[in-house]
């Protein structure tokens, strides 16, 4: 059902960028930021629940804090490169996007490492069991 939700106003949000490109085209920015962020903010809604199961799972799982804060610190790195990216692109400037897109990745790489570092520990105690 929220997908039907995200889509109508994704729809709308076109054809109304769509009539103004014809008759006010300086406003048709304004209409495709305003419906973006009306699309932000209606699948924000939904975060919360997202968030509760994730504080529920790692308590159960034993995961340490530090480690789901930072995946979610990587996820959110990465939506909001890839947002700033497609509307870069969607002013014309793909270039300055393709390296927003590059430091994107570069830092979520940077900001993985403790992730990588944790896992290395955990292979070397698994190694030591046997």
């Amino acid at each position: 059902m929220v997908i039907i939700k995200l889509c109508c106003v994704a729809t709308i949000t076109a054809v109304c960028a769509f009539i103004l490109k014809n008759n006010k085209s300086e406003l048709v920015p304004l209409c495709i930021a305003a419906g973006g962020i009306i699309l932000i903010l209606s699948a924000f809604d939904y975060l919360s629940e997202s968030i509760e199961f994730i504080k529920n799972f790692s308590t159960a799982s034993g995961i340490d804090n530090s480690i789901i804060k930072l995946i979610l610190k990587i996820v959110g790195i990465g939506y909001i490169i890839e947002l700033s990216a497609s509307s870069i692109k969607d002013l014309g400037f793909s270039g300055i996007a393709d390296k927003l897109l590059l430091c994107g990745k570069l830092l979520i790489f940077i900001v993985s490492i403790p992730i990588f570092n944790n896992l290395y520990k955990i292979i070397v105690s698994l190694i030591n069991l046997s």
